[in-house]
């Protein structure tokens, strides 16, 4: 084998690996990606059946039912409403009427079953997701709107 060629086969083995490699990682990162729907949308079945997703809101007043360590709530964006199902011990923060985002799978049932559920941790601080949906939702108050991310502080 000449040097050229074997020049030659040693880049186009580079290459092929560099583009395996590439091919990896970005299943890896396909495989591992969640994304955010609102109540509104879920509603709309915009949101994957049989995927990860978070969804995000205010938990509605008066629809927290536990038995035991399970707990079934509502989460609403103002608009429209998503039942979710909840095995585990609930954050400190978790109440009704405050913000909500609950990572999970969508039932065949439509009912929201969390894997993991995350609250807010001040007054003034909401999950961007959870605000923007709010927001797009119209039904929040001018003072609510300004507060609920920490990064609309002027």
């Amino acid at each position: 084998m000449k040097p050229r060629q074997k020049r030659a086969l040693i880049i186009v083995g580079v290459l092929g690996a560099v583009g395996l490699a590439v091919g990896l990682v970005l299943n890896a990162f396909n495989s591992n990606l969640v994304f955010f729907y609102s109540p509104t949308q879920v509603a709309a079945n915009e949101a994957p059946q049989g995927r990860t997703f978070r969804i995000g809101g205010l938990v509605e007043e008066g629809t927290v039912a536990r038995d035991g360590v399970t707990v079934r709530f509502t989460v609403t964006d103002t608009a429209k409403t998503v039942p979710v199902k909840y095995t585990g011990v609930l954050p400190d923060l978790f109440k009704e009427g405050k913000g909500v985002v609950a990572q999970g799978q969508l039932g065949p049932d439509g009912v929201f079953v969390a894997r993991e559920v995350l609250a807010k941790h001040d007054e003034n601080y909401m999950p961007p997701e959870a605000a923007a949906a709010l927001k797009s939702a119209g039904k929040t108050s001018s003072h609510n709107a300004s507060t609920l991310v920490m990064g609309d502080r002027k």
